[in-house]
């Protein structure tokens, strides 16, 4: 059996730093790690091809040589999804398609062959079964959350390393919070069911034995779900794990709440964590009661997040636009916000509806849905009726993201965020000559033909002086910026 793995192409997001990843030589952020669990999964005899389109391109010998595709894609991933179905079938290769844009949505692909929807782990091997008896069923739906000791290690060897910035593992699925607007939950459920030490080290001991040497996205959407199994287990067995491994740091994504226990933060850091990712959405008490992120109520939202960057842990943010409750005041005051925090990577959305979430069961019941949601972070559309005015809404909303990376703003935040980072001294940054180059790259698009070029060499000469050893973070801020610009400016 010849079987294809395809990941459809992401759109030009915030989320793809493509821009940023020119400058040295990459092609995506990530690898698509639940194609490549999956692909963990699948017979021994089959023949498997990764096609990563957002590294290479699907060609015709591609779907000559398969007799099935396995399709996963999100919702950001749609409009390539299609297409690539449509090739397919014009191929006469039969596809299988899973993952959450299918979960979510199965009855908008009637022409897909086979929908294995849910968690791998309990929908692949029935489907296997069914296949090798010659009667497979059109869908398979999961009827439980799996745990994760039932998953396997990835299949890191279908990878083309040197195309990827970053590694992703995972080490736990579910958040305990309900955001009305999250469609976590329906997913992959309140509990979070994790990994234990061992699995996680050895799935990062393959990693290291295929020859990675860079960082590592713990995909989690709150690795901090079961703080006990951290501090007990995880944390220490990552601590332990990193020593002599030189380049490997770690990121992920995290509540607010990290910032009340200064235990577990020096143990993430001293684990090798640098950098957290942070839905704080709004800094408007009563948004924040109208979706039930309670858990970012009732707090000094910029203390918590410079607790974290002190602590050694660059914030990263999530923020949105749209509540029912929000005025026209609420752009300044998200920039406002943004500013003082020193969040240098705010990535500020439109809110969208999706799918399976309370969001979605009460705008249907209001007659406010209007359209499926795109997934896309910087889609200025709207998928519901707003109570502000649309075109204020989406007006305020362009306004606000081009003015927060737009040059001046932009480098200003840089150094609110480098006066208050405390690099940890356990995370040793590997500099390949990749690296090198992104720098004087970066000084010749940045520093010379660049509009922002006064703003770059001011950030880069009080970084000299002031915060030296924080002279890397600067560069990298720098080139992030010139892809968010990038993006916003295309926003119309």
């Amino acid at each position: 059996m010849h079987v294809l793995l395809v990941y459809p192409r992401f759109p030009d997001t915030f989320w793809s730093f493509r821009h940023a990843l020119r400058f040295i030589s990459k092609r995506a952020s990530l690898p698509p790690l639940g194609l490549i669990t999956v692909a963990s999964m699948l017979p021994d005899d089959w023949e498997l091809k990764l096609v990563d389109m957002n590294v290479t391109n699907l060609r015709r010998r591609h779907l000559e040589w398969a007799d099935y595709a396995l399709i996963s894609a999100m919702m950001v991933q749609r409009d390539s999804a299609e297409e690539v179905i449509e090739r397919c079938h014009a191929h006469g290769v039969r596809t299988v398609a899973g993952g959450p844009l299918f979960t979510s949505l199965p009855e908008e692909f009637p022409q897909v062959d086979h929908l294995v929807l849910g968690e791998g782990e309990v929908t692949i091997k029935p489907f296997l079964e069914d296949l090798r008896t010659g009667n497979p069923k059109r869908v398979y739906e999961a009827e439980r959350f799996p745990e994760l000791a039932e998953t396997p290690p990835p299949r890191w060897d279908l990878l083309n390393l040197k195309h990827y910035s970053d590694m992703s593992v995972q080490y736990s699925r579910g958040c305990p919070y309900d955001c009305e607007f999250c469609d976590i939950t329906t997913l992959f459920g309140h509990r979070p069911r994790t990994k234990s030490a061992e699995q996680i080290v050895a799935e990062l001991d393959g990693l290291h034995e295929v020859g990675w040497r860079g960082g590592v996205f713990f995909v989690d959407d709150n690795f901090i779900g079961n703080k006990r199994k951290l501090k007990q287990e995880i944390l220490p067995a990552l601590a332990d794990w990193r020593v002599g491994k030189r380049g490997f740091r770690f990121h992920t994504e995290v509540s607010i709440n990290l910032a009340d226990d200064p235990e577990l933060m020096d143990m993430m850091v001293e684990a090798g964590f640098d950098t957290v990712f942070v839905g704080i959405e709004t800094p408007d008490e009563d948004a924040l009661k109208e979706c039930n992120k309670f858990q970012n109520q009732g707090r000094d939202l910029v203390a918590s997040v410079k607790t974290l960057q002190r602590a050694g842990l660059q914030v990263q943010g999530g923020f949105i636009v749209g509540f029912d409750s929000d005025t026209p005041g609420i752009f300044q005051r998200q920039i406002e916000f943004i500013q003082r925090s020193g969040i240098v990577t705010a990535m500020v959305g439109l809110l969208q509806v999706l799918p399976g979430t309370k969001l979605h069961t009460r705008m249907a019941d209001e007659g406010r849905l209007l359209n499926e949601a795109s997934g896309n972070n910087t889609d200025a559309s709207l998928n519901f009726l707003p109570k502000m005015d649309p075109e204020v809404l989406r007006r305020g909303y362009r306004n606000l993201v081009q003015q927060l990376y737009s040059p001046k703003v932009y480098y200003e935040r840089v150094r609110t965020f480098l006066r208050e980072y405390k690099k940890p001294q356990v995370i040793q940054r590997k500099l390949g000559w990749n690296y090198i180059a992104a720098f004087f790259r970066s000084i010749w698009v940045l520093g010379v033909v660049g509009s922002e070029r006064f703003e770059y060499w001011k950030l880069l000469l009080w970084t000299l002086f002031r915060r030296p050893s924080l002279f890397v973070d600067a560069v990298t801020l720098a080139i992030y910026g010139y892809h968010f610009r990038k993006v916003s400016l295309r926003m119309t």
